[in-house]
């Protein structure tokens, strides 16, 4: 694993203007990703999505992005100009999104979809671009390639459809992913299976993920480094073979909160909070 950072965020902060006020939903995170597997954990509303989308500028208009750096080797992706940014998004960043069924377009075949994706930014004839789409769907272990190709979103289940945003994401070659909670629609059973093919794919292309999710234990078994957020802020790092580890009371009233398999079988405990963890 190289040292050397593809992405580097210090003192990020992105705000929204709302009717009651701003909302301050990313507060000073700051962190570097190398070629690596990162995961960044919390409740919803702790701002680890927001992070996602600000690194690849899908803030929503009523948002505002500040950050001391914000970089992707040498771009600088606070600054980018629409037009830069279609040389950066899907090519070289792309996001994978939680659900498929929002995600795809209900009246193009999933075999058109992938290879707009590509062809966005491959200069290729159609027929090679055919050829690439249907062998990236065999990478993400698609049995009948060919049929997935000429089907249409809501003929496939919800892990094939999983399936398919990932070899959309990753045909035009990108050096990193962010992943925001891409199983979370799924059954357990598909949820491994899925996230075992993305683990596959990144480690075999050299890629970095950013893997953002609620899941503690997902977390710790794909990832090799953890961001933990609360309410905005990054209040523990930690490398994710030692999430069991964890010193701050967040992290720990998070994992305490998971169901054993064994032991006692009571209530789950309440994580109690402190007034304190929201200051960073």
């Amino acid at each position: 694993m190289s040292n050397e950072p593809l992405l580097t965020v210090k003192n990020l902060e992105v705000t929204f203007n709302t009717p009651k006020g701003e909302v301050n939903a990313v507060r000073g995170v700051s962190f570097n990703l190398g070629r690596e597997r990162l995961g960044i954990v919390g409740e919803s509303g702790s701002g680890k999505s927001q992070t996602g989308r600000a690194i690849l500028g899908l803030t929503a208009a009523n948002g505002r992005i500040t950050a001391d750096q914000l970089t992707f080797h040498d771009v600088d992706l606070a600054n980018l100009t629409p037009k830069q940014w279609r040389k950066v998004r899907g090519a070289r960043i792309s996001m994978i999104m939680q659900d498929p069924k929002y995600s795809l377009n209900p009246v193009m075949t999933i075999g058109d979809q992938i290879i707009e994706a590509y062809r966005e930014h491959h200069k290729v004839n159609a027929k090679e671009a055919r050829h690439r789409a249907i062998d990236m769907l065999e990478a993400v272990k698609i049995r009948d390639p060919e049929r997935v190709f000429n089907s249409y979103p809501h003929e496939v289940s919800g892990g094939m459809g999983q399936r398919v945003m990932i070899a959309m994401m990753l045909i035009p070659d990108p050096e990193l992913i962010i992943a925001d909670e891409p199983t979370s629609a799924l059954d357990v059973t598909v949820q491994l299976q899925v996230m075992a093919i993305l683990d596959d794919l990144v480690r075999d292309r050299g890629m970095a993920l950013i893997f953002i999710s609620h899941d503690l234990q997902l977390v710790s078994s794909f990832c090799d480094r953890v961001l933990v957020m609360y309410q905005g802020h990054v209040v523990e790092e930690l490398a994710a073979s030692a999430l069991h580890e964890a010193k701050h009371p967040y992290t720990k009233g998070l994992l305490n909160c998971l169901p054993k398999m064994d032991g006692d079988h009571g209530d789950l405990p309440i994580l109690e909070r402190e007034a304190s963890w929201a200051e960073g």
